[in-house]
């Protein structure tokens, strides 16, 4: 059931400009920067060849991709979030679908699963960018794909509670402006934290970068993948809370 309302979701986010759009534009400047940031370690590569411990082109020009590519879905996310739930009650077809033999949890997973595969289609087109390097020089395989580890969980993160913030109305504008201040906050909490403010190690561990910062560095982090696995658990729990509820009161 699951799989049916991800296949259903997913026809209907490709049958609509605005996924090829978010695509191809998405693609364009990740291609754009990541020739810049290659461009710009050749030049920089004969003054690295004498440092001791100098960053290679894995960190000069694959991580600040996955760096990059988090803002810009931070402002694309909400967009695509916008409309999984509120959009389906604007156009009276969430009380046809709560009536039907699915459960809520089915429905709640299968939009979810559904946005984390275009998600996962985003990441890897700028991740076969990096890949080609391999042709010409040698890449910290280890250090690319924990930084598109840490990038995915945080993605899915940005899916599942703007999935939530979905249920809560059926005006898909105030859900994507709802969810971008939920994450815009999530996101800044780390400069009062790196500010010495009170309560810093909270405010660092709320923090949804600052679980990016081992990932980038190529080290996977328990701590980290626990904290993006309860933001996405607690999310879509809520989520699921909602609409239980609203089943119930219907």
């Amino acid at each position: 059931m699951i799989v049916t309302i991800a296949l259903r979701e997913l026809r209907s986010m490709f049958l609509s400009p605005l996924a090829w759009c978010i695509l191809g534009v998405l693609q364009g400047i990740m291609a754009w920067v990541f020739l810049i940031q290659v461009d710009n370690f050749v030049l920089i590569q004969p003054r690295l060849a004498g440092i001791d411990g100098a960053p290679g082109l894995t960190d000069i020009a694959v991580v600040p991709l996955f760096g990059l590519l988090g803002i810009l879905l931070l402002l694309v996310m909400p967009l695509m979030t916008m409309r999984l739930i509120s959009e389906e009650r604007r156009s009276k077809t969430l009380a046809l679908l709560m009536s039907s033999p699915l459960s809520v949890t089915d429905i709640v997973l299968g939009k979810f699963c559904a946005l984390a595969v275009f998600v996962l289609l985003v990441i890897s087109l700028p991740l076969l960018m990096a890949l080609s390097l391999n042709l010409g020089t040698d890449l910290d395989y280890g250090q690319i794909l924990a930084g598109a580890l840490g990038l995915a969980l945080m993605l899915f993160a940005f899916i599942a509670i703007g999935l939530y913030v979905s249920c809560l109305t059926d005006h898909p504008t105030v859900a994507a402006v709802l969810t971008f201040g939920i994450l815009f906050m999530l996101w800044v909490v780390n400069w009062a934290a790196k500010a010495g403010e009170e309560g810093a190690e909270v405010l660092a561990w709320l923090s949804i970068v600052h679980h990016q910062e081992s990932f980038h560095r190529g080290l996977i982090d328990t701590g980290d993948i626990v904290y993006y696995l309860l933001m996405i658990g607690l999310f879509i729990l809520l989520a699921v809370r909602r609409l239980d509820a609203e089943r119930v009161q219907a």
